[in-house]
């Protein structure tokens, strides 16, 4: 359930963060932005809540806004990605990725810590 809420505060905070762009054009989309991004919170905590690690959960969720946000933005708004940004981006998804494999590795490492004292 943890990664549910995670993906959704993903989503909500990359919407969040589009809205934000068409908010210039038409100020009414202003609110959905402050939904959107209290959203984005709401579900972070949640993931967190349910046993996510604070190192994990908020560095995949920013990194992942990022990443995500700029290839959207080029896909909606047709805004360039330039090779360092192509390079940063994949720099970005290979970090979330050790991030990730460092936990599972921690976890682990924990556990057998764990059985090897009782």
């Amino acid at each position: 359930m943890t990664w549910w809420y995670l993906a959704g505060a993903i989503l909500l905070e990359v919407t969040g963060s589009l809205s934000l762009k068409g908010a210039l054009e038409a100020p009414g989309l202003y609110p959905l932005v402050v939904v959107l991004y209290v959203g984005s919170v709401v579900a972070l905590f949640m993931s967190l809540r349910h046993g996510m690690a604070l190192g994990v959960g908020y560095g995949i969720w920013g990194a992942s806004g990022v990443a995500l946000t700029a290839v959207m933005s080029m896909v909606i708004f047709g805004e360039p990605i330039t090779v360092l940004m192509g390079i940063g981006i994949a720099v970005i998804v290979a970090g979330v990725l050790l991030v990730e494999l460092g936990s599972h590795a921690a976890h682990q490492k924990a556990g057998n810590d764990g059985e090897a004292a009782g």
